[in-house]
């Protein structure tokens, strides 16, 4: 398998800033995000709630390197921090007490990557 170039610039500078952070920090959370968002777009994780409500407890802090599907329902409360999240996704995020959150926003909030459950 060959390397994968990138186009989208913003996408590599949050690939490059989860690796940064991953070397100051010595978390291996932000080095697999990373190197999930450095696949191909084809490999990225695509999950829905109903998954996310099944591997997840209540109050976690979930992350999703990649799409966030709004399929399934949510019955608690959950920060799910993702690349990118469904217009559906979000509303029942919502709804259900939670909140999505962008990855650079979980990183700077949780630079360690303690006490952070990946689903995907």
């Amino acid at each position: 398998m060959g390397t994968t170039v990138k186009t989208n610039p913003a996408l590599n500078r949050l690939i490059e800033d989860l690796r940064r952070l991953s070397r100051e920090q010595g978390s291996a959370l932000w080095r697999d995000v990373a190197e999930r968002l450095a696949r191909r777009r084809q490999r990225w994780s695509e999950v829905n709630l109903s998954r996310v409500s099944r591997t997840a407890r209540e109050g976690e802090t979930v992350v999703v390197p990649g799409v966030l599907l709004g399929s399934g329902e949510l019955t608690k409360p959950l920060t799910i921090a993702t690349y990118r999240a469904s217009a559906g996704a979000r509303a029942k995020v919502a709804k259900a007490g939670g909140k999505v959150l962008g990855l650079r926003d979980l990183a700077a909030t949780n630079p360690t990557g303690t006490g952070v459950r990946i689903v995907g």
